[in-house]
């Protein structure tokens, strides 16, 4: 017998806003969470999330995808990269992002639960 779940991020288990520029909506299939981010432009996890994850800087890894607009990364160790539509990636923890442009920008996170996506579930 076959294996499939399907749900719709248009239809999310879990809605988060940590900020009024950044909305993050979870799916739970089976042991993967599945994100999709919607940030503002003006988002800066520095300014928007750092007060509600208590932490310097995301400490969270991400493997996602983007799928509109731009984002700025930038790790601890200065490295810097920009992402935009199509690009698939992996952020190690230790980082901060931010939008580029006046474009909102959406991206997918594939986590393996939902602490791993790096918004803190809304209290």
């Amino acid at each position: 017998m076959s294996n499939v779940i399907v749900k719709s991020l248009d239809r999310p288990e879990e809605h988060r806003a940590p900020s009024d520029r950044a909305v993050l909506e979870l799916v739970t299939l089976g042991d993967v969470v599945v994100g999709r981010a919607t940030f503002q432009p003006g988002f800066r996890w520095s300014t928007d999330i750092k007060h509600v994850a208590g932490t310097d800087l995301c400490e969270v890894s991400h493997t996602g995808y983007v799928v509109s607009g731009r984002e700025g990364v930038r790790m601890a160790d200065g490295t810097e990269v920009e992402l935009g539509p199509g690009d698939a990636f992996v952020i190690g923890p230790g980082h901060d992002a931010w939008v580029i442009g006046d474009e909102p920008c959406v991206t997918l996170d594939f986590g393996g639960g939902a602490h791993r996506i790096g918004v803190p579930a809304e209290q």
